[in-house]
């Protein structure tokens, strides 16, 4: 039973940047789409894949206390266009199919003192921003967001980068209470590792 929070925002608003105080002996890094990450001195131990099969062992073998998974709507969006010589339904079913069990392991097979971070782009629906998806299969049935308890969303104000705590009305942001102080906070996820560690009495790190 880990902890799953996903990090949401458009491209180039601070997801990936993010991660650089991350302790990187701590780390098992689930690269995607296999980009470089755009800070200097990144040194993650990292799997690039987009195969959600392998991802889920990965997931359920894994040790390190803190797993990223970056960016995990392409794991939707590939494996869509992988598909996309089948007809009807059955694609955006075993699509969804997938990313369910990604993120059912996260609660129910990976060890307690885990974190999983997942990182992935935004969509707007009807004036609110949610998680960029593939058909209507996961928001009308699944709702991701709905399967993790802490959704933070990046934020730019006045040429400065942050996440969103608090919940406007217009997104899907959620966090426990008094989780965090301010509805604003540095996009420093080793910042809202350290928060997530201190609520829930977690050890930070493996020795």
């Amino acid at each position: 039973m880990a902890i799953g929070a996903f990090i949401l925002g458009h491209s180039g608003s601070g997801k990936s940047f993010s991660l650089r105080n991350l302790p990187p002996e701590q780390v098992g890094f689930i690269n995607v789409v296999g980009k470089y990450l755009p800070f200097r001195g990144a040194s993650f131990k990292q799997v690039v894949t987009d195969d959600t099969r392998y991802i889920q062992d990965l997931l359920v073998k894994s040790t390190k206390p803190i797993i990223v998974i970056d960016d995990f709507q392409y794991l939707m969006s590939n494996q869509f266009m992988r598909d996309s010589d089948i007809k009807g339904f059955d694609k955006y079913t075993q699509n969804g199919k997938n990313i369910w069990e990604i993120l059912n392991i996260i609660n129910y097979q990976m060890k307690p003192y885990q974190r999983v971070y997942i990182l992935s782009h935004t969509d707007e629906v009807d004036g609110k921003t949610k998680l960029k998806t593939i058909g209507k299969l996961l928001d009308e049935k699944i709702t991701p967001e709905g399967m993790v308890g802490i959704v933070l969303q990046t934020h730019i104000e006045n040429g400065e980068h942050f996440f969103l705590t608090q919940n406007n009305g217009f997104t899907t942001v959620k966090a426990p209470f008094e989780m965090f102080a301010d509805r604003l906070i540095p996009n420093d996820l080793n910042a809202v590792d350290d928060a997530i560690c201190d609520y829930y009495n977690l050890p930070k790190t493996l020795k």
